[in-house]
């Protein structure tokens, strides 16, 4: 069953599931980079009209639209769309592929996306949204904001309020944080 949550982003809409939807976490799919995908789940959802943004986690994804289309008329759409996807497949819409990350060297930037994964990104998911590590260099972390926090009016306050207060509290490398 799927069910619907708003987020602060009035564009953008969460759809939680009972099922697993990302077994790699969370990941952001524009449609400007459409020709780039290759899961046929998210090239249609990308494709239905007004749909701008999808960002799949775990148990939900954000669906970030843009003024052309009313909610009362996607919110549907993407509801069957999820439940069809489900009943044909019988396994996540993203499945764990192997991957080689480097490992982290530097104990400061381990405590950085120790306390991005622990206290600021559980926080940012229960609006629909995600928040990547990019860089920390000379006291200042580089995040991206993504899913329902990407453009969201409110996201520059959670920003410095939370993300930033929350690092400096934690990490006293840190002195700022910056959204790409």
């Amino acid at each position: 069953m799927i069910t619907t949550e708003i987020t602060p982003n009035p564009n953008s809409l969460k759809f939680l599931s009972e099922e697993i939807i990302s077994e790699v976490g969370a990941e952001e799919f524009q449609k400007k980079d459409i020709s780039n995908i290759s899961n046929s789940f998210i090239k249609d959802l990308l494709n239905f009209d007004g749909v701008e943004l999808v960002l799949l986690s775990k148990n939900f994804l954000s669906v970030k639209k843009n003024d052309t289309v009313s909610w009362d008329a996607l919110k549907p759409t993407v509801i069957s769309h999820i439940n069809d996807h489900f009943e044909k497949n019988k396994g996540p819409i993203l499945v764990d592929k192997v991957e080689d990350e480097k490992k982290d060297t530097d104990e400061t930037v381990k405590k950085i996306k120790e306390i991005l994964d622990t206290k600021i990104r559980p926080a940012v998911a229960r609006d629909g949204g995600d928040i990547k590590f990019k860089s920390f260099e000379n006291g200042i972390v580089i995040v991206e904001l993504q899913g329902s926090c990407s453009g969201c009016p409110s996201s520059l306050m959670t920003l410095k309020q939370g993300v930033q207060n929350l690092l400096c509290h934690y990490v006293k490398e840190v002195k700022s944080v910056k959204a790409l």
